[in-house]
């Protein structure tokens, strides 16, 4: 998707922080950050939001969940960490393009 900006990231045509990349995915540090390390897993693929997922793209979501504990223990995140998907509007997904938030560094509430 052209105007898509993760689109833009995955392809190396916005700087990012990166932390990981390989041939299905980047991930790098978010711009506002909501714990002391908050990362963004993308897919090099364009899809809106996790219920679009289909059986061409569930791929790149298992690889993508594959490396994140590799991310998370680059990160030194051993003491544990949370991955958050907002799907649509109403859960406050803002860029659309799926994506998963990696925080941790911090302890967290069981609850939100």
């Amino acid at each position: 998707m052209a105007d898509c900006i993760f689109c833009k990231i995955a392809k190396g045509e916005i700087p990012s922080n990166k932390v990981y990349e390989d041939d299905k995915m980047v991930c790098f540090k978010d711009l506002n950050p909501q714990a002391p390390v908050h990362l963004l897993a993308i897919p090099k693929i364009h899809t809106e939001k996790l219920s679009d997922v289909d059986e061409a793209t569930a791929g790149y979501i298992g690889h993508i969940f594959s490396k994140i504990p590799e991310i998370a223990e680059k990160m030194e995140l051993g003491k544990g960490f949370r991955v958050i998907a907002n799907c649509g509007e109403y859960a406050g997904q803002t860029v659309f393009h799926i994506h998963f938030h990696i925080l941790g560094g911090k302890p967290f509430s069981p609850s939100f």
